[in-house]
């Protein structure tokens, strides 16, 4: 089949200026939800047309279809759930028919919703069928477990403007400003290229390519909404596109940014992808091997094969009205200068074929190694080393978890005056005891609670990460889901080192100066960390201490090892 864009416009959910303006003074005295950040983005694309043809947040109906079969209750082709999650005590407030305003963190009022549906979803039945897996290391499924509010609200959503964004604005298009770029240029065929991650040599070959094959004008057009945690940030991704987009002949190729919430869904989301695409006025689209995967399971295997992705757009690509270009794997021959699909070179025995993988290209940035200029451009490298100095330079966080009276506190003194002796770099100890005094005197004891002033304390962990420093936590930190958003949290800017001090719940009763076991044998404390409430042992920690006969300076000095192992610091002073 050969694509030929259709440049008519795509429908939007917005109002005229005039009834905006009418509207937000009605909607102010709604019920209102604040919208997460995922939310946010799902709500711009439903507005400006990126997922037409919703006209809303999906009703149960839509929801149902979509989770068994990938469509809305009209018999619509739609991959992905698009919905409006809330809290228990919301929905409840709430009357069917109802209107509501939607508004952004800053509390401006985006939009309004007629809520004509509200239920309890089956969460698992929606991992399985959408992500494949009822599996919490996909991070989709962990954000659905974990993150989400346990009841759905559908309905029809009235645009009032769309969020404001701060940052490369004039890159950021609306569906109908692409298609009427492409019209006016005369593009009539135009291949998109799906990425969240800086572009590289390979990647500008490949794209070049199936430009030229497609016979067609390129569209970069990244995403600039959420990727997966642990992603080069979009500022970042951003300044490196800029600088490759000199390398394509003039007048060929445009980019334009996404507002998309990936949610790493595989198969699902190419097709996904490709119906946004298409609304953007795009006539062919690049599908990678394992597009938009997650990376491994709890087994250590691939949430998706290689090709599942590419077989499932291939599949639907005629009813979408977009054709898929396949995403060739390009490797660098040495030999010949030049990089080359690797299922084409048929002199694969008499040539050196040189590749540099994600891993090893984050282990050079990381150690501050050279990275070839056949595998990047130098403009590319030089963004990605301002973002990501050696880790000798970055900020980290060192998080003990363990028992009350498991010495967590003491190591973690002794650790900062080791770490303040080398000096480099400023150190600062968030001491469970002096942060519940200074950052969370409010709060009490409950799960909630505990949960929260964990929170806090990787707020500020990440922000003294950010920032080139080194913080020192040391709270009992019982919950294994919590942890683990303080480790996404701080992982987004430095390396998060958890250290679980392993001592046991018997050795923690007999140290107790305190007293506080004897009282929760009692029953006069209630959820005690070890006594009435769970202690969720750490699966993975970098570093399990058994502090049991050993002294604090030697438990220290072992964490300092370790440290020194994962490059944070340099060659540590002997002790």
């Amino acid at each position: 089949m050969t694509m030929l864009s259709n440049l008519a416009p795509v429908p939007e959910l917005y109002v005229s200026y005039d009834s905006a303006q009418k509207l937000k003074v009605e909607a102010a005295s709604l019920k209102s939800h604040d919208l997460s950040p995922r939310q946010i983005c799902d709500l711009e694309l439903l507005m400006n047309g990126g997922f037409a043809p919703l006209k809303g947040f999906l009703t149960e109906d839509d929801y149902n279809g979509v989770v068994d079969n990938m469509r809305t209750a009209d018999g619509s082709l739609w991959p992905i759930p698009i919905t409006l999650d809330v809290t228990q005590e919301f929905a409840d407030s709430l009357e069917l028919g109802e209107d509501i305003a939607l508004r952004d963190r800053e509390g401006v009022i985006l939009a309004t919703m007629t809520v004509t549906d509200r239920w309890t979803p089956d969460k698992s039945k929606e991992a399985e069928k959408v992500f494949g897996a009822d599996d919490e290391k996909h991070p989709a499924v962990y954000y659905l477990k974990h993150q989400a509010g346990p009841v759905y609200l559908g309905g029809p959503v009235v645009g009032i403007q769309p969020p404001v964004h701060y940052d490369f604005r004039g890159r950021r298009d609306t569906p109908n400003e692409l298609r009427s770029y492409f019209r006016k240029l005369g593009w009539r065929r135009v291949v998109a290229f799906q990425t969240r991650n800086p572009l590289h040599r390979a990647h500008q070959e490949l794209t070049f390519r199936a430009a030229k094959e497609a016979q067609a004008n390129l569209l970069i057009h990244p995403v600039v909404g959420m990727t997966k945690p642990g992603d080069v940030d979009h500022f970042t991704r951003v300044r490196c596109y800029e600088a490759v987009l000199d390398k394509y002949p003039a007048s060929t190729t445009t980019m334009s940014l996404l507002p998309l919430a990936m949610r790493m869904a595989g198969p699902r989301e190419a097709v996904w992808h490709g119906l946004i695409r298409k609304n953007y006025g795009v006539t062919h689209f690049i599908v990678g091997r394992d597009h938009a995967g997650p990376g491994s399971n709890s087994q250590g295997e691939d949430f998706y094969g290689p090709y599942d992705a590419q077989d499932l757009f291939r599949e639907h690509q005629e009813e979408m009205g977009i054709e898929m270009v396949d995403f060739k794997h390009m490797v660098y021959v040495q030999e010949r200068a030049q990089y080359e699909p690797n299922d084409e070179i048929e002199d694969k025995d008499n040539v050196t074929i040189l590749n540099i993988s994600g891993t090893e290209l984050r282990r050079r940035l990381a150690e501050g190694l050279e990275i070839p200029e056949w595998f990047s451009f130098p403009e590319v490298v030089t963004e990605l080393r301002r973002t990501k100095p050696p880790r000798a330079q970055q900020g980290f966080t060192v998080f003990l978890t363990g028992f009350s009276g498991s010495g967590k506190s003491t190591i973690a003194n002794a650790l900062m005056v080791k770490l303040m002796e080398m000096g480099g770099r400023p150190v600062t100890l968030l001491d469970g005891d002096i942060v519940r005094k200074n950052l969370s005197s409010e709060l009490g004891f409950s799960k909630e609670h505990r949960d929260l002033n964990i929170r806090r304390i990787g707020y500020v962990a990440s922000e003294i990460t950010k920032n080139g420093g080194i913080a020192i936590c040391a709270p009992i930190a019982p919950y294994a889901t919590t942890r683990r958003a303080v480790r996404e949290d701080i992982e987004s800017y430095g390396a998060f080192v958890e250290v679980h001090v392993a001592t046991s719940i018997e050795e923690c009763e007999r140290r107790d100066r305190k007293g506080l076991y004897k009282l929760a044998r009692e029953g006069k404390i209630k959820e005690f960390t070890g006594i009435s409430d769970p202690y969720d042992v750490p699966e993975n920690p970098e570093l399990r201490l058994e502090t049991e006969n050993v002294d604090v300076d030697n438990c220290a000095h072992q964490i300092v090892l370790k440290l020194e192992s994962m490059g944070l610091i340099g060659a540590s002073l002997n002790s």
